[in-house]
């Protein structure tokens, strides 16, 4: 087979899955947009699951990587925090590493 490739997936677990390539996006757009709720839309994805995974990061974590405020005269919104934002940095280091040793990788399959 001379059209094989390599495919993966990388994540970090805890207690359970910690962060992935689908965190990673959704606190991207939470960073962009200030809004949980805005977040979920973008990704086609409900409120209620969005809100569940950044409980699932907050929880599992040392410090919160989202901060959330609740509804006022301005309305609520989110922000990712310094925490958040340190294992966006990371994980987005360790795509592009997990990238390059599967095309790498590829060099080695026997066809």
């Amino acid at each position: 087979m001379t059209n094989l490739h390599i495919n993966g997936r990388v994540w970090l677990e805890a207690q359970e899955r910690f962060f992935g390539i689908g965190r990673m996006e959704l606190l991207e757009r939470i960073q962009r947009t200030g809004s949980i709720n805005q977040a979920a839309k973008e990704m086609k994805m409900s409120y209620k699951r969005a809100w569940e995974l950044v409980q699932s990061m907050n929880s599992q974590a040392d410090a919160p990587l989202v901060s959330t405020q609740t509804g006022g005269e301005r309305g609520g919104g989110a922000s990712v925090t310094e925490e958040g934002l340190k294992y966006l940095t990371y994980y987005r280091g360790l795509q592009e590493r997990f990238q390059r040793f599967l095309a790498e990788e590829v060099n080695h399959l026997p066809v």
